[in-house]
């Protein structure tokens, strides 16, 4: 008896999805294939930036400094966090093992919670930019569009008014906000491994104050803290600022495909190398956000096939200078607050402004 063997005819370009296609294309690339050498070169560059910052405190102990220490330390502390963002999404390693140890090793390093924040940034990009979804846009203190400042009490709707000009002063508490998430979250008992991740927290916490207060009088350990912990989160925000404020939010049942509810919710920031380092790669936000996995130094390399396949579709691909981004990205905090700035105008006067004095 003859046995027939049945060949699958090749995928054709055309085949698939919309996203499908784009991402054999990125396959054939190779640009999804890890990159053990690069990352080996960055964390270790990045650990001996970690331990030559501290080394610096204790080198410059009782003199003001210690402060450019704590500067320096602050945009450590960010490539760190960077690190941690890279290794949850498995760029760093392909088993979740190796990525959780990698990530919670990070994520020790700067006192954050790394399942916390896994749990927070996988539903971010399940859903970007979606107002009742994406956990970025809950407003738990400024307001992201009208529909949240009508609806504001408390801070939100004191700070709403204003949280344009507000948001950089802000995100000198973004750390210290990022830390007490962290150890909030620790009560949620549906968080996976919840108590080594309190374990860690709370060790970060013990060596941090105590290396400060061994190293420094009481007065410049508060200063110390006061530059680090501000710059840092100066740092963090500035980094995930850009890459969806400003976009394209969405409510309701909105729901486009993943491809364009990737691309159209997200902005990239254009650059050279020193734009990637500074960012970690986060500048091509909507390649990451298509590709999470993909590692960093391989997203500007897939920027050229996906730009060029969105406009084959005609799908909007959003692009700026990193000054632009934040323009925008200002802009449309203020105009989400506006409906707190009107309701400040007394009756009198918006009707006069309105042409209806009577």
């Amino acid at each position: 008896m003859t046995r027939h063997t049945t060949v699958r005819p090749p995928l054709s370009e055309t085949s698939g999805s919309d996203f499908a296609r784009l991402s054999r294309k990125i396959a054939e690339a190779g640009l999804l294939e890890r990159r053990p050498g690069y990352y080996a070169a960055r964390i270790t560059v990045v650990a001996v930036f970690y331990v030559g910052g501290w080394a610096a405190v204790a080198l410059t102990g009782g003199s003001w400094w210690t402060l450019a220490a704590a500067a320096f330390l602050a945009l450590v502390f960010g490539q760190v966090a960077l690190l941690a963002h890279d290794a949850a999404h498995r760029q760093v390693f392909r088993r979740r093992r190796g990525s959780e140890v990698c990530g919670r090793i990070a994520g020790a390093g700067i006192g954050m919670g790394y399942g916390w924040w896994q749990d927070k940034h996988t539903r971010h990009h399940a859903n970007p930019n979606h107002e009742e979804l994406d956990p970025d846009l809950d407003p738990d203190l400024l307001v992201w569009s009208q529909d949240q400042a009508r609806a504001a009490k408390g801070l939100p709707r004191l700070i709403g008014r204003w949280q344009a000009f507000l948001f950089f002063p802000l995100l000198t508490l973004e750390a210290f906000n990022l830390h007490v998430s962290s150890v909030k979250a620790l009560a949620n008992r549906s968080l996976k491994h919840r108590t080594l991740d309190g374990a860690l927290l709370f060790a970060h916490f013990a060596v941090y104050v105590t290396v400060l207060l061994w190293l420094l009088p009481p007065g410049m350990a508060i200063a110390f803290l006061a530059v680090h912990q501000g710059l840092f989160g100066v740092y963090l925000g500035s980094v995930f600022a850009p890459n969806h404020k400003g976009m394209p939010i969405l409510t309701g049942e909105d729901r486009p495909d993943f491809l364009r509810r990737q691309v159209l919710t997200s902005r990239n920031v254009r650059g050279g190398w020193f734009t990637d380092i500074a960012l970690g790669g986060l500048n091509h936000q909507i390649e990451h956000h298509l590709f999470p996995s993909m590692p960093s130094p391989n997203l500007r390399k897939a920027r050229t096939i996906v730009r060029r396949y969105c406009e084959d579709l005609g799908v909007d691909y959003v692009e700026t200078g990193l000054i632009t981004s934040y323009r925008l990205a200002l802009t449309s905090l203020h105009q989400a607050g506006a409906p707190l700035r009107q309701a400040r105008v007394p009756a009198r006067g918006r009707d006069r402004a309105g042409g209806n004095d009577r």
